[in-house]
């Protein structure tokens, strides 16, 4: 069975960088053809996708979030971890990773497995 479980700070000041990881059980990331996402959600803005890191190590990020936005891989310990630099009160939300089913070209099952979801609060 799959499992994606996001970890990290509650809390974070803004100026600053959020920083998440993400540890899947039950396959590895390197798994052919898997896409690892992060997604996160607030009353303002709604569900919105921040970028995934493939099984490749390839990465594609959101275009109004990209210049903020890194993903990067471990996978010795099979996670995958999302920076966000330069936060604002704006970046409050619940964040999420997901994994996505593709065929090698394209993404064909868009987040079919999610973690639990961890809420971040951007506060002085």
């Amino acid at each position: 069975q799959v499992q994606l479980q996001e970890s990290g700070p509650g809390l974070v000041k803004p100026s600053a960088t959020l920083s998440l990881t993400c540890t899947v059980s039950g396959v590895s990331i390197t798994s052919n053809y898997y896409f690892w996402s992060w997604i996160r959600q607030s009353p303002r803005r709604g569900l919105e996708w921040i970028g995934y890191i493939s099984y490749s190590g390839s990465y594609t990020y959101n275009p109004s979030l990209r210049s903020r936005t890194s993903i990067s891989r471990d996978t010795t310990k099979n996670q995958f971890t999302l920076q966000l630099t330069s936060v604002t009160p704006e970046d409050t939300a619940v964040y999420y990773c997901a994994r996505s089913s593709g065929d090698g070209t394209y993404i064909t099952i868009p987040n079919d497995v999610w973690g639990q979801g961890t809420q971040v609060t951007v506060s002085s």
